[in-house]
């Protein structure tokens, strides 16, 4: 009996401890219950939960959110986000594609885009040991995978030798697709926009292909011609072509004088800053732009410090520094385009639209409203680099300026490491750098000037290629060299009268003009220069330390639409032939809603590309529409009245 009691049932085994045994050292089953009740009694002891358990349970989690959400995405009708966005914001327009489908409109010419800077991709074919597994990624344009692992890497293969020197396109292709185009009548003129345009064709011959591409397009489409579609900076690389291709060889393609005549229909630029940009002045002088000087006021000393100083702008500097290319950028026609200390095109411009048309509905009186304008200060845009807000608004002559051109270089402390980052600065020394600020303000001659002073090396190289020049003779031989070809105002378009030419490029957006500058903290590795963030003035157009005028946000109106407007309009000394020109801008509508991404009235320079009425326009050109089929100009801006301005001898 002894022996049966001592057995333990198995279940009260593992879940219940005798807490009192009899004498003998047996105890009862009676017992236990009365001590332990089952209904009471004592559970395991449990592990602790830990932050690894909360992490992976958060994860989990997200997990099957995730592809719960992506199962769903993919098991919906097509048309469902369509339908949600159409209950959200009413029926959506067809794309343009689709309407002009509906009228009848099918695919004509040959259609050829020239891409820029920043809507071209760059691929590696030949590289470095630090790029090992990046052959065939792209380096430029794109997603960059890899390279953001490797910066340095990736600024060792994108500059170039300081001695010898997604994507946007897609809605404009697909759209043009929708009305018959197809890849043999569609090419992208791929090119390496960070080489001067004629070294293009040195190392690439890639002038060569664009011209074979051009000739069996047209020749396999019944003889019908090519219509061109450069984007920004791809309109001078065009123009550029347009000379190569006319040129004898060895310097030219030995087309002869009517190839263009012959092969091209109509070049259609879409934000072509023909006359260059300010906005390039400050990626050479200081490697910023606004934006970031706007970063120094929100967070003063953040790209000041040792860190990020030489991670970021030193580094932009040396790219700008090596890239021929981008020299095509500073404007060009000197102060008789962009205005003297004194005088600009656009000046008595406003940058608050609403309160210059209540002020022009108020004031009917004409010597009211000339008054009124005389009262309204007016930036000095003609300035396009002051050291001072002072100095940027002082009349003329209460600015006392020092010649910089007689300074005195000197090289600073020796420190390689500094010298590698920051390109030419470095032999500028205290003495050049202090020349520089104390000429006080630059116009658009005295700028070209500077360049030469701060970056010797770059400017001699690279003026090789281009000119910022305005021709007084054409019949000059010097004319004929190659860096005059993509200066409009140096070189002359094509014998070409039948062929049309358009400027299409977006308005109402604040576009960067001039600047104020101050100099920066003295250190070793600082860069000498930056704008000054804290020179504002609403009246002005003054913000973060730049003036601003109308634009597409980076090219002014001016530099777009001129010489549509007035240098080649009509059979001028830049148009022989007397080459139809058109003018068609495009007012600046922003999104309404998330929904709609970027807009299909967005007209940034970049986001235009997407424009609903700019691809619109184009279609009906590559289905054979001409300028005035279009509707001939379409202006918003004061381009006429502000190129009547400028004296220019036509």
């Amino acid at each position: 009996m002894s022996l049966l009691r001592r057995r333990k049932h198995p279940f009260n085994e593992s879940f219940r401890k005798p807490e009192k045994e009899h004498e003998n050292g047996d105890f009862s089953y009676e017992s236990k219950r009365k001590k332990i009740p089952y209904e009471h009694e004592e559970e395991r002891p449990l592990s602790k939960w830990s932050c690894l358990d909360t992490w992976c349970w958060l994860i989990g989690c997200v997990c099957v959110t995730w592809w719960f959400l992506l199962f769903l995405y993919n098991a919906m009708p097509a048309s469902f986000p369509k339908y949600v966005t159409e209950v959200i914001t009413g029926p959506l327009l067809d794309p343009p594609g689709v309407k002009l489908r509906k009228l009848g409109l099918t695919a004509k010419h040959p259609v050829v885009f020239v891409p820029a800077a920043v809507t071209g991709g760059l691929e590696l074919w030949e590289g470095r040991k630090c790029a090992q597994g990046l052959f065939r990624k792209r380096l430029w344009g794109g997603t960059f995978g890899d390279v953001y692992k490797r910066p340095q890497c990736w600024v060792e293969h994108m500059s170039l030798d300081n001695e010898t020197g997604c994507f946007v396109w897609t809605t404009l292709v697909s759209n043009l697709a929708r009305i018959g185009y197809e890849e043999k009548t569609m090419f992208m003129a791929a090119y390496d926009w960070r080489l001067s345009f004629q070294n293009t064709q040195v190392r690439d011959q890639t002038l060569s292909r664009i011209k074979k591409n051009i000739e069996l397009m047209v020749a396999t489409s019944g003889g019908q011609k090519a219509v061109i579609i450069p984007h920004s900076a791809g309109a001078l690389f065009f123009l550029h072509f347009m000379k190569w291709v006319e040129a004898p060889p060895p310097m030219g393609g030995g087309g002869g004088p009517y190839w263009c005549s012959k092969y091209i229909k109509a070049v259609v630029n879409i934000a072509a800053p023909f006359l260059g940009v300010p906005k390039a002045i400050p990626l050479f002088l200081s490697a910023e732009s606004k934006d970031i000087s706007l970063v120094r006021a929100i967070a003063p000393g953040f790209l000041e410090n040792d860190i990020f100083q030489p991670q970021i702008l030193q580094h932009v500097m040396r790219l700008s520094h090596s890239w021929d290319s981008t020299v095509s950028m500073i404007p060009r026609g000197g102060d008789t385009i962009w205005g003297s200390l004194d005088w600009s095109p656009e000046e008595g411009y406003s940058c608050d639209q609403k309160r210059e048309m209540k002020n022009s509905t108020r004031v009917t009186n004409p010597a009211r409203a000339k008054s009124a304008i005389s009262l309204t200060r007016s930036a000095n845009f003609g300035r396009i680099v002051s050291f001072g807000k002072d100095v940027a608004e002082a009349p003329s002559n209460d600015i006392d300026r020092i010649d910089f051109k007689g300074a005195v270089k000197g090289h600073r402390a020796e420190n390689r490491t500094c010298r590698d980052l920051w390109a030419e600065y470095h032999g500028m020394g205290f003495e050049g750098t202090k020349a520089v600020a104390d000429y006080k303000t630059y116009t658009a001659e005295s700028i070209v000037e500077l360049l030469h002073f701060v970056a010797p090396k770059m400017m001699a190289r690279s003026t090789a290629h281009f000119s910022h020049g305005i021709a007084d003779n054409m019949d000059d031989p010097k004319y004929k060299h190659y860096k005059y070809w993509s200066n409009p105002l140096e070189t002359t378009l094509p014998i070409a009268p039948e062929m049309e030419i358009f400027s299409f490029y977006g308005t109402g957006l604040p576009t960067e003009r001039s600047y104020v500058y101050k100099l920066s903290p003295t250190a070793e590795c600082h860069i000498p220069f930056q704008i000054d963030s804290s020179a504002n003035d609403e009246e002005t157009c003054l913000k973060g330390g730049a003036y601003s005028v109308d634009g597409d946000g980076t090219v002014p109106v001016l530099s777009a639409g001129f010489m549509c407007a007035k240098a080649w309009h009509g059979k001028t000394k830049f148009n022989p032939s007397g080459i139809r020109t058109y003018v068609r801008e495009y007012r600046h509508s922003p999104p309404t809603t998330l929904l709609e991404g970027c807009g299909t009235l967005n007209c940034a320079h970049v986001d235009i590309m997407r424009n609903f009425a700019v691809i619109e326009d184009v279609i009906r050109i590559a289905a054979g529409a001409s300028g005035e089929e279009l509707g001939g100009n379409r202006v918003h801006s004061n381009i006429f009245k502000w190129s009547e301005k400028i004296n220019l001898q036509l």
